[in-house]
């Protein structure tokens, strides 16, 4: 399963490739949500995602995303990268906004708190998420104008 990931890993670099990951998008939410973030679109080359909700800075209401992630220093990274496109995500400027959120994961739902990182901790959370999947860093090169923003959702204690 890791050599296909690493091989759509080439393949997620390419402009092509962003607009039909944005085009899946809809359906990638439909199913992880059906399956409480079991299987996401990307399940069947080894990408592990999430389904993030946030509360929307303006409306209010929930919005659902899904995400690739990967887990460090007890929480899960996700990054901002919106396919290195020449705006933040909005769901991103909802953490931002509100930082309080709701992920499924594996079958099961896990409240979080999102902290966006800044300096070293978020050259090494960038690093581990880029390992895993090396597109990010040609998104942000593609990205020139911001900086792609880099968050730890962290789970709240119960």
């Amino acid at each position: 399963m890791a050599e296909l990931r690493k091989a759509f890993a080439g393949i997620g670099k390419s402009r092509a490739f962003a607009a039909v990951g944005r085009a899946l998008a809809p359906a990638d939410r439909v199913l992880l949500r059906i399956s409480g973030g079991r299987f996401g679109v990307g399940t069947a080359i080894g990408l592990r995602t999430m389904l993030l909700t946030t509360i929307g800075r303006r409306s209010g209401e929930p919005r659902q995303v899904p995400l690739l992630y990967v887990e460090r220093a007890g929480g899960y990274v996700v990054l901002g990268s919106n396919f290195g496109g020449e705006a933040h995500p909005a769901w991103s400027a909802n953490l931002l906004a509100q930082p309080k959120a709701t992920m499924a994961i594996r079958g099961r739902t896990v409240e979080v708190t999102g902290r966006l990182l800044a300096g070293e901790e978020r050259k090494a959370m960038w690093d581990a998420v880029a390992e895993y999947w090396p597109a990010y860093d040609q998104y942000a090169v593609r990205a020139e104008h911001r900086e792609i923003r880099v968050f730890l959702l962290e789970p709240v204690s119960r």
